[in-house]
């Protein structure tokens, strides 16, 4: 497996970790105590606040930037581009993934902003390749 499947993978595993920090604290508690409600998870996360509320909406983002990457990284191993590019594009795409998640938790929404625009452009540089 590549470097860059690796990343893939870990993309994948980003949303996951997001949700628990936003479920984290609160599995403690009753349904009606604000705690995590698995069967109306939907109603519970609109509920949220603060950075609990950010760490869930970072979780959707991460499901929206699957597709790209994942295609992107798909398509140029595909092509036979320089698998060393392909890496250290997945693996810069990853830490700009984990940067997104740290400036979207502290409420940094300029820089978070900028941070997400810097991965688009690594998944069209990856793509690109193919």
């Amino acid at each position: 497996m590549t470097l860059a499947n690796w990343c893939v993978l870990a993309a994948c595993l980003l949303p996951v970790i997001t949700v628990g920090l936003a479920k984290a604290g609160s599995a403690k508690l009753k349904p009606e105590e604000g705690g995590y409600n698995n069967r109306e998870p939907r109603l519970w996360a609109q509920q949220l606040e603060g950075w609990r509320q950010r760490a869930n909406a970072a979780q959707q983002n991460g499901w929206e930037a699957l597709p790209l990457f994942i295609a992107a990284v798909v398509l140029a191993q595909q092509a036979h581009a320089d698998q060393g590019r392909i890496d250290m594009l997945a693996m810069t795409f990853i830490g700009l993934r984990l940067i997104y998640i740290a400036t979207y938790l502290a409420n940094m929404s300029n820089l978070r902003s900028l941070v997400w625009t810097a991965g688009v452009a690594v998944n069209v540089a990856i793509l690109l390749m193919s």
